[in-house]
């Protein structure tokens, strides 16, 4: 998996969950079409007139996640912008969804206005694969926010979070035991039972 693939099968679902923050701080989410995806960027449209429309502007961020039918997740915090030239890019975007005419035929299309994601932190994952695979991609340079638990020096080897790991991320090292990030479900269970907090979490 790659940064080029997770865009791909973003565009490919199209239907994605778009999430904003409004004025009380309170989360926000809808249904939006991935319209394109074009170097590196991931565009997208709403009207003027909605809550959405407001909310980007206000914060300039979004999350996106979508689903594939073989459960595939791909998560997308990113910095948001206004694309400049508005109306060559509607209608590219008409031309690459068509089904967007019978939804504002004619020229209602520029009510909508388009915009992009393009920075930030791009996540896979697959709950399907034996063990589970995470892993993450930067977005133009986006920052990538280490997430999870790592095991400290503090680890005396007991094998506690060895035995009770659900997806057997957890390796045996000489000295300690090692987390394996990239099988690594964030369940927390090696964290809560860890008899002398030897595990830390990455926030």
């Amino acid at each position: 998996m790659n940064l080029n693939k997770c865009l791909e099968k973003l565009r490919e679902i199209k239907d994605v969950s778009f999430a904003t923050v409004d004025k009380t701080g309170s989360p926000q989410v809808r249904i939006i079409d991935i319209m394109n995806i074009e170097d590196g960027k991931i565009y997208f449209l709403t009207a003027r007139g909605k809550s959405f429309y407001k909310q980007l502007n206000e914060t300039l961020k979004v999350a996106i996640v979508g689903l594939t039918k073989d459960y595939e997740s791909i998560r997308v915090n990113g910095k948001v912008k206004r694309v400049d030239s508005q109306k060559e890019t509607i209608d590219k975007l008409f031309k690459l969804n068509p089904s967007m005419n019978d939804v504002y035929p004619g020229d209602s299309r520029y009510i909508l206005e388009a915009f992009c994601v393009y920075e930030g932190e791009v996540e896979y994952f697959d709950l399907l694969k034996k063990p589970i695979f995470r892993t993450s991609f930067s977005l133009n340079d986006g920052k990538i926010i280490k997430k999870g638990f790592f095991i400290s020096d503090k680890c005396i080897k007991c094998g506690t979070c060895y035995r009770n790991c659900p997806q057997k991320a957890i390796i045996e090292k000489e000295t300690h035991y090692e987390i394996m990030q990239e099988h690594c479900l964030h369940c927390g269970l090696c964290f809560e039972n860890c008899p002398v907090k030897a595990i830390e979490v990455l926030k």
